[in-house]
Protein backbone atom coordinates (compact mmCIF):
# COMPACT_ATOMS: atom_id res chain seq x y z
CA UNK A 1 0.00 0.00 0.00
CA UNK A 2 1.55 3.31 -0.79
CA UNK A 3 -0.64 5.17 1.80
CA UNK A 4 -1.63 3.95 5.26
CA UNK A 5 -5.57 4.97 6.80
CA UNK A 6 -5.04 7.06 9.12
CA UNK A 7 -6.92 6.00 12.24
CA UNK A 8 -8.34 8.09 15.23
CA UNK A 9 -7.54 7.69 17.86
CA UNK A 10 -10.73 7.56 20.32
CA UNK A 11 -9.98 8.83 23.85
CA UNK A 12 -11.87 7.82 26.81
CA UNK A 13 -14.63 10.61 27.85
CA UNK A 14 -14.20 11.69 31.20
CA UNK A 15 -16.59 11.34 33.41
CA UNK A 16 -17.47 14.61 35.29
CA UNK A 17 -19.67 14.68 38.43
CA UNK A 18 -22.08 17.66 38.44
CA UNK A 19 -21.18 19.70 41.49
CA UNK A 20 -23.13 19.52 44.43
CA UNK A 21 -26.52 21.96 44.18
CA UNK A 22 -26.18 25.28 46.44
CA UNK A 23 -28.84 26.09 48.22
CA UNK A 24 -31.24 29.14 48.75
CA UNK A 25 -29.23 32.44 49.43
CA UNK A 26 -25.81 30.41 48.89
CA UNK A 27 -26.95 30.12 45.32
CA UNK A 28 -27.73 33.72 44.95
CA UNK A 29 -24.53 34.93 46.37
CA UNK A 30 -22.71 32.27 44.10
CA UNK A 31 -24.23 33.97 40.80
CA UNK A 32 -23.58 37.50 41.70
CA UNK A 33 -19.76 36.87 42.70
CA UNK A 34 -20.05 34.93 39.24
CA UNK A 35 -21.24 38.16 37.31
CA UNK A 36 -18.50 40.76 39.46
CA UNK A 37 -16.01 38.23 38.51
CA UNK A 38 -16.69 38.44 34.78
CA UNK A 39 -17.44 41.89 34.73
CA UNK A 40 -13.43 42.33 36.19
CA UNK A 41 -12.04 40.31 33.67
CA UNK A 42 -13.60 42.69 31.33
CA UNK A 43 -12.59 45.11 32.36
CA UNK A 44 -9.06 43.85 32.37
CA UNK A 45 -9.05 43.59 28.51
CA UNK A 46 -10.51 47.54 28.26
CA UNK A 47 -7.64 49.27 26.23
CA UNK A 48 -7.81 53.03 28.33
CA UNK A 49 -7.27 56.03 26.34
CA UNK A 50 -4.48 58.33 27.19
CA UNK A 51 -5.30 61.83 28.27
CA UNK A 52 -4.90 63.58 24.59
CA UNK A 53 -7.50 61.25 23.19
CA UNK A 54 -9.69 61.69 26.63
CA UNK A 55 -9.61 65.61 25.89
CA UNK A 56 -10.30 65.22 22.22
CA UNK A 57 -13.06 63.19 23.09
CA UNK A 58 -14.39 65.31 25.41
CA UNK A 59 -14.22 68.39 23.15
CA UNK A 60 -16.18 66.65 20.49
CA UNK A 61 -18.73 65.85 22.66
CA UNK A 62 -19.29 69.30 23.81
CA UNK A 63 -19.01 70.77 20.04
CA UNK A 64 -21.89 68.15 19.11
CA UNK A 65 -24.28 69.28 22.48
CA UNK A 66 -23.69 72.89 21.93
CA UNK A 67 -24.21 72.40 17.70
CA UNK A 68 -27.74 70.58 18.97
CA UNK A 69 -28.36 72.18 22.00
CA UNK A 70 -28.79 75.74 18.79
CA UNK A 71 -30.66 73.54 16.28
CA UNK A 72 -33.26 72.68 18.95
CA UNK A 73 -33.19 76.74 20.04
CA UNK A 74 -33.17 77.81 16.44
CA UNK A 75 -36.34 75.20 15.46
CA UNK A 76 -38.14 76.28 18.78
CA UNK A 77 -38.06 80.32 17.73
CA UNK A 78 -39.19 79.46 14.37
CA UNK A 79 -41.86 77.17 15.30
CA UNK A 80 -42.82 79.80 17.91
CA UNK A 81 -43.04 82.69 15.01
CA UNK A 82 -44.80 80.15 12.98
CA UNK A 83 -47.39 79.45 15.62
CA UNK A 84 -47.82 83.17 16.10
CA UNK A 85 -48.03 84.06 12.46
CA UNK A 86 -50.82 81.18 12.12
CA UNK A 87 -52.96 82.43 15.37
CA UNK A 88 -53.08 85.72 14.26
Amino acid sequence: MLFKKKTAKIKKAKIVKPAKEKKGIFKVLAKIGGYFKGAWEELKQVRWPDRKATWSLTGAVILFSAFFVGLIVLLDIGFKELFNLIIK
